[in-house]
C-alpha cells in the first residue's frame, strides 16, 4: 500500500508536468538538469531524454556564458535563497526568446545545498509591447520637444511647471532649467495675477474638463503677447489628478492683422456712410431749398402787400403750405429711421383713399389718371394715419415719375391671410397695392429698391428715402412691403397691413372744432431756448385767452414758478444745462399740482413714454389748443 507521502509526491509531479505556460525543472548544485516538464519542452524545444543531465548554461548566449552569468545566477540563489532576472534565452533550434527567470535554492533539513528549482516564462510579447510603448513615448517626447510654434508643457496639481518644450522656450523666453518648478502665474501680467486669473484658470479647467481662452501673456523680457491657450486636466486610470497639460500659441501677429482688417473695414464703412450721407444731403437739401424758397418768397411778398394795404392771405397760405410740406419731409426721414413716434389706430382704407383723391390728382398732374378700386366695405387696418398718408403720397409720386408720358395709377385692396412662412405673424391682412404702367425695374434694381439712399432719379431729384420709408412704416405696423415689377410693363407695390382688432370705423384726426373747444382761461409758463419758437408759442397761448409767462431756460422758469401761481408748464424738451424733463421733475417736486406738457422735435423724449404729456414740433395753433385742452381736462374716473 502506497503511503501518504508518496501519494502527495505523485500529485505534485503530476501538477508540474501538466503546466505548459511555464518551464519548471530541477537542477543539481552545479546546474545540471534533473527534471523537465511539458512547459520546458514547449519553450526550449528539448525532450526530456535530450536534456536531462545537461547543464542549464546551454540556454544562455555565448557572450553570457563567457561572462559567467549562469554561475552568478546559481551563486546568488545559493546565498540569497532566490534569484530573478529577465534576459535572452535560446531554444534548441537556435531561436531566442525573452525570458523571465526565477531560481530558488533547495536545501535539506540540515541546511545542505540539494539543488535548485527553476521557473522560466516566455515574456517576449510583453517585452515587445513595453518596448513599443517606450518607443512611442520617446517619439512623442521628441515630437513635443521639437515643436517650436507652440508652447507645450505640463503643470503639476498646484500649477507649477513640470516640463518645458522648445516652443515654450522660444515663445516665453525661459530655458527649462529657469522655469521648471515655478508657478505658471509667471506668464501672466501683474494685474491679472492680482485679480487671481491663474488660480481661476485652474479651477475652470477642472470644472469644465478643458479651458480654451485668449488673452495677454508676458515673456521673460517683460514684453506682452496675445496668446491662445488650451489647458486640459490629466488624470490617472483611477481618476486621480496628475496635473495639467497646457498648449499656448502666440497670436499677436494674427490679432494685429485682424485689427488692421477691421480698421480697413471700418474705414470702408465710414466711406460708404459718408457717400450715403452725401446722397441724402443732396436730396434733402434740394427738397428743403425748394420749401425755403417758397416760404421766404411768400413771406417777403406778404410783407410788401401788407405794407401797401393789400390782401396778403394767398401768400401767407403759400408759406404755411410749404412749411407743412417740410414737416412731411421730416416725418418721412424719421419713418425711414424707424424713430417716428407712432399713433396706431384703426384706419378705413376706403375713406382714406377717397379723401386723398383730389390731393393726389393735383400732385401727379392731369396726364395721369387714378383708379380707386378699393371696396367700400373692407375691414379697417391698424396703422398710423399720418404715416400711411405719406406712404401713399410717396408711392403715387414714384408711380408718376415712372410714367413721364402719362398713364394710369391703380389703387386696390384685398383681404388676405398670412402664415408664418410669409415672414408675418399669422392672421388677417389687407393687401393695399399701388400699380403703374411705367418702365418697370430690372431684377438688379428691384433687389435694391428698398435700400436706404438708393434712387434711380437724377442727383438732387430725390433722397432715396421713399420706398425705404414705406418699408420701415409697414414693418412698424406689423406688416411688410412686397414689390413686383416687369421691365416695360410697370410696377406694383403692395403693403400688407394687419386688420384691426376693433370695428372698421376710420379714426380720422380730430376736427378743428373739437381741437379748439374752449376751456377756462389759465396761467401758462412757456419755456423754450429758441426765441422765435418761444414768441410764437406765447402768442398762440395769449390768443387763446391765457395769461402767459415766458422763460428762455430752466433756471429762469424755476424763478418764475417761485413767485407766480402757474396752472400749466409748457416746456421744450431739449435745452442746454437743464432739459425739459429735468425742469418738469424739479417743478413737480415743489408744486405737485402743476400740470406739465413737454414739447419737442426730437425722438429722444420717447425714452420715457408716459412720464409727461407730449406735443411734437412743429405744431399749429389747433394742435397746441388740443394738447392744452386734453392736459387740463379732469381725468375720467
Amino acid at each position: 500500500m502506497i503511503d501518504e507521502k508518496t501519494a502527495a509526491s505523485g500529485r505534485y509531479e503530476l501538477l508540474v508536468q501538466s503546466v505548459v505556460d511555464y518551464a519548471i525543472y530541477m537542477m543539481d548544485p552545479t546546474g545540471n538538469i534533473l527534471s523537465w516538464n511539458a512547459g520546458a519542452e514547449r519553450f526550449k524545444g528539448y525532450t526530456e531524454d535530450e536534456i536531462l543531465g545537461q547543464n542549464f548554461a546551454r540556454f544562455y548566449s555565448d557572450e553570457d556564458q563567457a561572462a559567467g552569468l549562469p554561475q552568478i545566477a546559481l551563486k546568488t540563489a545559493a546565498i540569497e535563497g532566490r534569484f530573478e532576472a529577465d534576459g535572452w534565452r535560446f531554444r534548441k533550434d537556435g531561436s531566442r526568446f525573452w525570458a523571465n527567470v526565477v531560481i530558488d535554492c533547495m536545501r535539506d533539513p540540515s541546511g545542505g545545498l540539494v539543488g535548485f528549482a527553476k521557473i522560466t516564462r516566455d515574456v517576449t510579447r510583453r517585452r515587445e509591447a513595453e518596448q513599443e510603448l517606450r518607443h512611442s513615448e520617446e517619439r512623442f517626447r521628441l515630437l513635443v520637444q521639437n515643436v517650436t510654434d507652440y508652447a507645450i508643457y505640463m503643470l503639476d496639481t498646484e500649477g507649477r511647471v513640470s516640463s518645458w518644450n522648445a516652443g515654450a522656450e522660444r515663445i516665453m523666453g525661459y530655458r527649462a532649467d529657469e522655469v521648471i518648478g515655478l508657478s505658471f502665474a509667471l506668464f501672466y501680467p501683474a494685474a491679472a495675477v492680482t485679480e487671481g486669473a491663474p488660480q481661476r484658470a485652474l479651477a475652470q479647467t477642472l470644472a469644465a474638463g478643458q479651458l480654451i481662452t485668449e488673452g495677454w501673456r508676458q515673456r521673460k523680457d517683460g514684453t506682452r503677447f496675445w496668446a491662445s491657450v488650451v489647458m486640459t486636466p490629466v488624470h490617472t486610470e483611477r481618476g486621480d489628478l496628475l496635473g495639467f497639460a497646457k498648449v499656448t500659441r502666440d497670436l499677436t501677429e494674427r490679432r494685429k492683422a485682424q485689427r488692421e482688417i477691421e480698421n480697413a473695414q471700418e474705414s470702408a464703412f465710414q466711406s460708404k456712410k459718408m457717400e450715403a450721407i452725401g446722397q441724402l444731403t443732396g436730396g434733402v437739401a434740394h427738397d428743403f431749398n425748394n420749401l425755403l424758397a417758397a416760404i421766404i418768397g411768400s413771406v417777403d411778398i406778404a410783407k410788401r402787400k401788407l405794407a401797401a394795404g393789400e390782401d396778403a392771405t394767398r401768400f401767407l397760405d403759400n408759406a404755411l403750405h410749404a412749411a407743412q410740406r417740410g414737416t412731411s419731409l421730416t416725418r418721412r426721414m424719421l419713418a425711414f429711421a424707424r424713430k417716428q413716434e407712432m399713433k396706431l389706430q384703426t384706419v378705413n382704407l376706403a375713406d382714406l383713399v377717397h379723401g386723398m383723391e383730389d390731393m393726389l390728382k393735383r400732385l401727379i398732374g392731369a396726364e395721369i389718371s387714378i383708379e380707386n378700386r378699393i371696396p367700400a366695405r373692407i375691414p379697417g387696418v391698424r396703422a398710423d394715419l399720418v404715416q400711411l398718408e405719406l406712404a401713399l403720397i410717396n408711392l403715387a409720386v414714384n408711380a408718376r415719375d415712372a410714367m413721364p408720358n402719362g398713364g394710369c395709377i391703380r389703387i386696390c385692396a384685398t383681404m388676405m391671410s398670412a402664415q408664418a412662412r410669409d415672414a408675418l405673424t399669422p392672421g388677417h391682412y389687407i393687401a393695399l397695392s399701388i400699380s403703374d404702367e411705367g418702365d418697370g425695374m430690372d431684377a438688379e434694381t428691384l433687389a435694391r429698391a428698398t435700400d436706404p439712399f438708393f434712387t434711380t432719379k437724377d442727383v438732387g431729384k430725390g433722397t432715396g428715402l421713399g420706398l425705404s420709408m414705406v418699408a420701415g412704416m409697414a414693418d412698424q405696423f406689423g406688416g411688410k412691403i412686397a414689390l413686383d415689377s416687369i421691365p416695360g410693363r410697370g410696377t406694383t407695390v403692395t403693403l400688407w397691413l394687419p386688420v384691426a382688432d376693433d370695428d372698421n370705423t376710420a379714426l380720422r384726426e380730430p376736427s378743428p372744432t373739437a381741437a379748439t373747444a374752449p376751456i377756462r382761461a389759465m396761467t401758462v409758463l412757456a419755456v423754450d431756448d429758441d426765441d422765435i419758437v418761444l414768441i410764437n408759442t406765447a402768442t398762440m397761448l395769449a390768443d387763446m385767452g391765457h395769461t402767459v409767462f415766458a422763460a428762455a431756460s430752466g433756471a429762469e422758469a424755476l424763478q418764475i414758478l417761485a413767485r407766480e401761481a402757474v396752472d400749466l408748464l409748457l416746456t421744450d424738451f431739449a435745452m442746454p444745462q437743464m432739459s425739459g424733463y429735468d425742469l418738469a421733475d424739479a417743478a413737480v417736486a415743489r408744486w405737485p399740482d402743476l400740470q406739465v406738457l413737454v414739447v419737442s422735435g426730437y425722438t429722444d423724449m420717447t425714452k420715457t413714454p408716459g412720464r409727461y404729456a407730449r406735443l411734437s414740433k412743429p405744431f399749429m395753433r389747433e394742435d397746441l389748443a388740443q394738447a392744452v385742452t386734453q392736459r387740463m381736462q379732469p381725468a375720467t374716473p
